[in-house]
C-alpha cells in the first residue's frame, strides 16, 4: 500500500479518469490486472498530478507499442533489465 494520499480510479475526476484511461488503453491488457492486493499501482501513485501521471505513462505506453519493430517478449526484456538496474521492485 502506498504512504501517500492517491486517488482511486473510482473516485477520480472526469479529467484524471480520462488520462487515466487514455494510459490503461496503450498498455498490453496483462498489464490492467492490479500486481498488489488493493490495486495499488506506481501510476495510482501518480494520481495526485495527473499532467504527470498520462505524459510518463503514455510514454512508456508508446515504447511498449506492438508497432515498433520489436517482439513483446523483447520489449519485456529491456523494461526488466531497466527496472533492475534501477533496483525498481516491481
Amino acid at each position: 500500500m502506498t504512504w501517500i494520499r492517491t486517488i482511486p480510479f473510482e473516485e477520480a475526476d472526469e479529467p484524471l479518469r480520462k488520462m487515466m484511461e487514455a494510459q490503461r488503453a496503450m498498455y498490453p491488457i496483462e498489464y490492467a490486472l492490479p500486481v498488489a492486493p488493493g490495486g495499488d499501482s506506481i501510476v495510482t501513485s501518480h494520481s495526485l498530478m495527473p499532467d504527470a501521471l498520462y505524459h510518463i505513462f503514455c510514454a512508456f505506453g508508446a515504447m511498449m507499442s506492438p508497432d515498433l519493430p520489436l517482439s513483446r517478449a523483447q520489449h519485456e526484456m529491456i523494461a526488466t533489465m531497466v527496472s533492475a538496474t534501477n533496483d525498481c521492485f516491481y
